[in-house]
């Protein structure tokens, strides 16, 4: 029997690599841009087209590449970020597996222009499928400018699992966020089919927060900070006020890198402590600074989880930071027990007379007076008034068991409805005066009985059946605001609005 087992080839093995790294659109936007940080660029543009699927465009300043190292970073395995196994414990770099750049030459038409700052002329490379099909000497400004064209065009079956453009877009912009919040010293830009969508200069970390989500942001956040032997925490917190029912702004960066963790999740809304609901999810952005020997990045290949030497010591700074925080800036409640506000009382100038208190009496009081009278016309009125109601109350009672007669059949035999018998005086008066029960009930007869009716609801149904009326007979009509009224929106929550 001949032997089964063979080496694949390099472009079925690159494509394999990249269903690790590269899942959509998003995941080649993610590697492009941590790489731009990582040649200290000051200056990222991001241009993407049909949410990255005709087109993903990076372009920056940065340090660039020489010609030999324009073609070595397709290369599987190739990377200028370690050079020994100790290097994957020390790690300070966005990238380092070497694995990004030849998974996203696998599976799309990639065009490279870099130039050294050192150099005169640049290299320009273009690669399908893992084949370079042309490298030339090109004129090109320093840094680095990375086109991906018709992602997946030669793995059909991966690009029609892609979801439509909007979903796509989204996720793009989320990877941007992450980026652009952890470098808020660099100035980025997003352009999507010809228009931007984000502009954002180098400004502080606040700054950076309302240009990515809003101008609403700024009233909405808390710093927060502390600084330990294990750990230096920094950031902002979202005030309890804001908590929203769904996970919104929710960011963990490690060394400037976003990761996601439940663990640490968990310490921010322990922090809170009942302050918002246990449904309500509160918004953060944390920077947490560790010794990168104390942790361990290199566990999944979108390097978006870390594993801490110490967990449970850093789980226990985030709560109290959270904690400290909100009672800082009084957005929680808190105990002051070396006051005591009894004793609180001004002090007595030097020129100020002290005067024993007076106590006034009137000596012509007298409570056995005048009341009594009153009282006891009162009284007299009253129980004149309640005895009159009770006898005109009892005139008439014979009426009540007119209906009960002899031979009238007994209710519920053969699972017959049982019948209310309401005296007919009072049905008219209650129909011509209809009761209202605490401002929410309307209690009112009908044939068999009575109804009570909620109002609101009441309210509710009545115009529910009038406009579902007016919609099916096309009836309906519509007026504009004098003022249009605008509403911001996340550009992400926007792009979720248009699907």
């Amino acid at each position: 029997m001949s032997d089964i087992i063979e080496l694949l080839p390099d472009s079925v093995a690159n494509q394999i690599a990249a269903g690790e790294v590269i899942q959509r659109p998003a995941s080649v936007v993610k590697e492009l841009l941590e790489n731009s940080v990582d040649a200290q660029a000051s200056e990222i543009k991001l241009i993407v087209k049909d949410a990255g699927k005709s087109l993903i465009q990076v372009i920056d300043n940065g340090i660039g590449m020489s010609e030999t190292d324009a073609r070595m970073c397709f290369e599987r395995h190739a990377t200028s970020k370690i050079k020994k196994a100790d290097d994957l414990f020390s790690i300070k770099t966005k990238g380092f597996r070497g694995e990004a750049m030849a998974s996203i030459a696998a599976i799309a038409q990639v065009t490279l222009k870099t130039k050294k700052a050192d150099k005169e002329i640049g290299t320009e490379i273009l690669i399908e499928g893992s084949e370079v099909t042309r490298q030339e000497p090109v004129s090109s400004s320093t840094g680095t400018s990375i086109a991906v064209k018709n992602l997946f065009y030669n793995v059909p079956a991966r690009r029609k699992f892609l979801k439509s453009t909007p979903v796509e877009l989204r996720h793009i912009i989320d990877e941007f966020q992450r980026i652009a919040l952890a470098h808020p010293e660099i100035k980025f830009e997003l352009y999507s089919n010809d228009s931007d969508l984000f502009i954002l200069p180098i400004s502080p970390l606040r700054q950076r927060i309302v240009g990515l989500f809003g101008k609403n942001y700024n009233e909405k956040l808390v710093p927060i900070k502390e600084e330990t032997s294990i750990v230096k925490l920094e950031g902002f917190i979202g005030k309890p006020e804001y908590a929203k029912k769904t996970r919104g702004e929710q960011f963990f960066f490690v060394n400037n890198r976003f990761i996601k963790s439940s663990y640490l999740n968990h310490a921010v809304i322990s922090g809170y402590n009942e302050l918002i609901g246990k449904d309500s999810h509160p918004s953060y952005f944390i920077f947490l600074e560790v010794n990168p020997e104390l942790i361990d990045i290199n566990i999944h290949p979108t390097k978006t989880e870390i594993k801490f030497e110490d967990e449970k010591s850093i789980y226990s700074i985030v709560r109290s930071a959270v904690r400290q925080s909100l009672g800082k800036y009084s957005l929680s409640p808190s105990l002051d027990f070396e006051t005591e506000t009894v004793f609180s009382i001004d002090p007595i100038g030097s020129n100020t007379t002290v005067s024993a208190p007076e106590i006034k009496v009137d000596k012509s009081f007298n409570p056995f007076q005048n009341e009594p009278s009153k009282e006891k016309d009162t009284k007299q009125n009253w129980s004149s008034t309640n005895l009159n109601r009770q006898k005109n109350s009892s005139e008439n009672w014979e009426k009540l068991y007119e209906s009960f007669k002899t031979n009238a059949p007994v209710a519920n035999q053969k699972n017959e409805p049982k019948e209310l018998f309401i005296n007919h005086d009072l049905e008219s008066e209650i129909r011509q005066n209809f009761i209202q029960l605490n401002k929410k009930y309307i209690l009112t007869t009908i044939k068999s009985g009575f109804i009570v009716i909620h109002q609101q609801r009441a309210h509710e149904r009545i115009l529910y059946d009038k406009f579902t009326k007016a919609f099916k007979e096309n009836k309906r009509t519509t007026q504009q605001l004098l003022f249009p009224k605008t509403v911001e929106l996340r550009l992400s929550d926007m792009a979720f609005l248009r699907k």
